[in-house]
């Protein structure tokens, strides 16, 4: 039996992660995301279609992955049932909300009481995955509530609660442009990924899964605030960006490896059976392997992540 961590330590995550301890992780805990990529190609998609492509992904890719986050909606059931999550590969499994709360505009994070670490075991998850939105840049207006605060303290609690259960947590940020803001620059772009991780890495989770900060320079500086493990995320961009990504992430940032989902399979979407299985075995597959030699001798092991 997994027994809970003293207050400070770190769970273990060997079971996502490879005997180095670096991680190779699929994302496809896409829902809505996933649904726009079928109305993109031109078909509306039905959940079974949903339910399919993520059963063909896994069985293609989990033999070379040491994990694969998925979503309990349509991912884990469908793939559980078709027995196509190889036996190597760790199991994640996404427990925030399908939908994001809002105040005035901006994100606002929230949970589902319910869709905690005990019910992420109850599913046969290796670890808690959950994603929240934060920029400690936006302005707080005097009356209002103070969502970054808001959201630290739900990451707490998250954190809190998977340690009680004895299950890592691995927590995502996605940063976002405040009301009034059309988009960010890059510098505030890097100013937000590296405030948000310096509070979330305050709560202590197992696992950070962070926007690469868009330099070299901005991945040390990452690094210097961090004092638990992180792997970078891919965000979709095209596989050939996201492996020199990958690259300096490791280098300059210290980062334990990545958690890549739409660089690696997007074009699945939309093929019929056939294409798909070619593609995934020709393309995404090789695809995969060739992140796996980016991070060789590059990712610091989990052990030693954070400070």
């Amino acid at each position: 039996m997994t027994m809970a961590a003293p207050q400070g330590q770190s769970l273990s995550l060997s079971n996502i992660s490879d005997d180095s301890g670096t991680f190779a992780i699929i994302a496809f805990d896409q829902r809505n995301t996933l649904r726009r990529m079928f109305t993109a190609v031109g078909i509306e998609a039905t959940d079974q279609d949903m339910r399919d492509v993520k059963v063909e992904v896994t069985r293609a890719l989990t033999p070379d992955a040491t994990g694969i986050l998925l979503d309990p909606q349509l991912g884990v059931g469908a793939v559980t049932d078709a027995g196509a999550l190889d036996s190597s590969c760790g199991l994640l499994i996404a427990s925030e909300p399908t939908d994001r709360g809002d105040f005035d505009g901006e994100p606002r994070s929230y949970s589902i009481p319910e869709q905690n670490a005990a019910w992420v075991k109850s599913m046969g998850g290796d670890a808690v995955k959950v994603l929240v939105m934060m920029n400690p840049q936006r302005e707080v207006r005097a009356g209002e509530p103070d969502i970054t605060l808001e959201t630290v303290a739900l990451v707490q609690s998250i954190v809190d609660d998977c340690r009680e259960q004895g299950i890592p947590s691995v927590i995502e940020n996605l940063i976002f442009a405040p009301r009034g803001v059309e988009s960010l620059t890059p510098e505030q772009r890097e100013r937000a990924i590296i405030s948000s991780a310096e509070l979330l890495t305050a709560t202590k989770p197992d696992l950070l899964k962070l926007e690469y900060p868009g330099s070299p320079e901005g991945c040390r500086r990452l690094s210097d605030v961090l004092t638990v493990p992180w792997a970078v995320l891919s965000a979709g961009v095209d596989f050939d960006v996201f492996e020199d990504v990958i690259k300096v992430s490791c280098d300059d940032g210290g980062a334990s490896g990545f958690i890549a989902g739409r660089s690696v399979w997007k074009e699945a979407v939309g093929l019929n059976p056939a294409e798909r299985a070619t593609f995934l075995s020709e393309t995404a597959r090789p695809r995969l392997l060739k992140l796996r030699e980016a991070i060789a001798g590059r990712a610091t092991p989990w052990q030693n992540g954070g400070r």
